[in-house]
């Protein structure tokens, strides 16, 4: 991808290539991104060519949504620092068995789709959960005797499992690459373990540990499926308001005008995240440096290390093994005779339709949609993304500018996205022939700055001299990109794609506006069948839910594994 780069370098300014690689992504951005948000902006203002304002109804309405987007947000972050401060800690600075796995199961959560993690949840905690099911078994009760589904206790406890895999990886890597001499000279000075902390340690690590707040904040306050799988329609955020004012009353200037608001809100916090960013020494993917890691020296440190183990177990790895096991697992009271027992009854349902339902979609055929959406946007990530870097290199001052631009759908709900998308593309029969492909380009523009955060730093890393070596050994010109480029960005373009496919594969918000009820994906129809009533089909989405988890988790390993390789070299 990157060895068109020497052959044309002499001539980039006049190339017309050069030119196609940046045009290429600004014009996409042009029309799926800015034209979009322009058209949420006018139908927030303009209503019938003329400029009106909201009625009181309405900004009741909207009031509401944004007092409760910002408390559940603010609640949610401190619930999140409260387990996610020392388990960075944890894994800053102690060496205990397990430690490897425990943290890749702790940070899994960092790329699980939202109704994964709702699934999860249903799993332990639902009314069809083990723990309400153990509890009625032994206390020979009829009804659930835990209500957690609908409260905001609920939301809160997924937003901690969610979010704290984000300050694991970045407060917990900036503790690993801090050096620990540095506390072992405030100690001889006299320093007590909490002078050392808050004097020396706290201040090194302040920009990381803000960046990380800022970040989980971010992530709650535009939270779609979490507050809408787990809290339901009564805890209307600003994402949940806009669905529900679009898909249920058709009020679009409301919609409108929270999504403007949300994405006012949204870009101020990723600016201030950017400037604070800038400061902190953490990359996002962690280096461990076994000099800084130790076995505890003191009582109370060998005290911290399991009860910090089994609180992140109880919060981050049981409710996926609850998911995996509830999918595997007969459903109680479907057959009696049978009882709980292993079984791949649910996988195999999700292939057929058992009912000959004319109007039914098989979930495979959801599996199938996400499948062909995810690889189409990988492709279209992948792509543009290169095409950014390319330029990036060739032109510093155009790539800084589509580097800007392309950070604006990172701070853009996908709430706000697919909305945008419905007003500007549904107007006319033509468009909305050819409206099911909005749902990939609309996750490769969710992806396209994670895919160029990646390539980037790999294409700007190859040396010009590699080029000149190659030319002079026999090698073509217009068989550099092969030869030379292709093998050095190899595992970097092999991450981006991955993350790409994971992202689209496991996206809910925007594709709730966009998907039909004929061609849904695997997060939309894990949403539908967790809303319909029977058994089959709540072990149908906990079947479908696990292989969204697998997909997701193969991934993730395969990254890891690929990126400690890389530093091993």
């Amino acid at each position: 991808m990157a060895g068109v780069i020497h052959k044309l370098n002499q001539k980039k300014n006049n190339s017309w290539l050069f030119h196609l690689f940046w045009i290429l992504p600004a014009l996409f951005l042009l029309v799926f991104y800015f034209y979009p948000i322009l058209r949420v902006v006018q139908r927030s203002f303009i209503e019938e060519g003329r400029i009106s304002v909201l009625n009181t109804a309405n900004l009741k309405t909207g009031w509401r949504a944004i007092q409760f987007s910002f408390k559940q947000a603010l609640l949610s972050t401190l619930a999140t620092l409260l387990l996610g401060f020392p388990a960075a800690y944890l894994f800053g600075r102690f060496r205990f068995p397990g430690r490897k796995l425990l943290r890749l199961l702790s940070t899994l959560p960092f790329i699980l789709p939202t109704v994964v993690v709702a699934a999860g949840f249903n799993a332990l905690l639902g009314m069809n959960g083990w723990i309400n099911n153990i509890l009625m078994r032994l206390f020979d009760l009829s009804e659930a005797p835990i209500q957690m589904f609908g409260t905001l206790g609920a939301i809160i406890l997924a937003h901690v499992f969610y979010n704290t895999s984000i300050f694991i990886r970045i407060a917990g890597t900036a503790w690993e690459r801090l050096d620990r001499n540095i506390e072992d000279a405030a100690r001889v000075l006299s320093a007590s373990p909490w002078q050392s902390l808050r004097k020396v340690t706290l201040p090194l690590l302040m920009p990381s540990i803000i960046s990380a707040t800022l970040l989980v904040f971010l992530f709650d306050f535009t939270s779609f499926g979490v507050i809408l799988l787990m809290g339901g329609a009564q805890f209307a955020t600003i994402e949940v308001e806009i669905y529900i004012q679009t898909t249920q009353f058709l009020n679009l200037r409301l919609a409108g005008m929270l999504s403007l608001l949300q994405l006012v809100f949204s870009m101020s916090i990723t600016a201030l995240g950017r400037r604070i960013d800038k400061m902190s020494f953490t990359p996002v993917i962690p280096v461990v440096d076994e000099g800084n890691l130790r076995k505890p020296d003191n009582l109370w440190k060998r005290v911290f290390i399991p009860i910090m183990v089994f609180m992140l177990v109880a919060v981050m790895v049981v409710p996926v093994l609850a998911l995996v096991l509830r999918a595997l697992m007969v459903p109680p009271g479907e057959n009696a005779a049978d009882g709980l027992r292993l079984s791949l009854r649910n996988f195999q349902r999700i292939f057929i339709n058992q009912r000959d339902a004319l109007f039914f979609v098989p979930p495979f055929i959801a599996l199938r949609n996400s499948i062909l959406f995810a690889s189409t946007a990988t492709m279209l990530a992948v792509v543009l993304g290169g095409f950014i870097a390319i330029t990036t290199r060739w032109s510093k001052k155009i790539g800084d500018v589509l580097d800007t631009l392309i950070m604006l759908p990172l701070g853009t709900s996908a709430v706000t996205l697919g909305l945008g998308y419905l007003l500007a593309f549904s107007g006319s029969r033509t468009l909305i022939k050819y409206y099911p492909l909005l749902i990939p380009i609309a996750h490769a523009l969710i992806a396209l700055p994670f895919v160029v955060r990646i390539l980037q730093p790999a294409i700007q890393s190859i040396p010009e001299q590699q080029h000149y070596a190659a030319v002079m050994l026999g090698v073509a010109p217009r068989k550099l990109w092969w030869k030379v480029d292709v093998p050095m960005i190899k595992k970097p373009l092999i991450t981006s794609a991955i993350y790409a496919f994971a992202i689209s594969l496991g996206e809910f918000g925007a594709t709730t506006f966009l998907s039909r009820p004929e061609i849904p994906t695997l997060p939309v129809a894990i949403f539908r069948y967790l809303g319909l009533p029977g058994m089959e089909n709540y072990g149908k989405a906990m079947a479908m839910a696990v292989i969204l988890l697998c997909a997701c988790a193969a991934g993730f390993i395969f990254i890891e594994n690929l990126q400690e390789t890389q530093e091993n070299q």
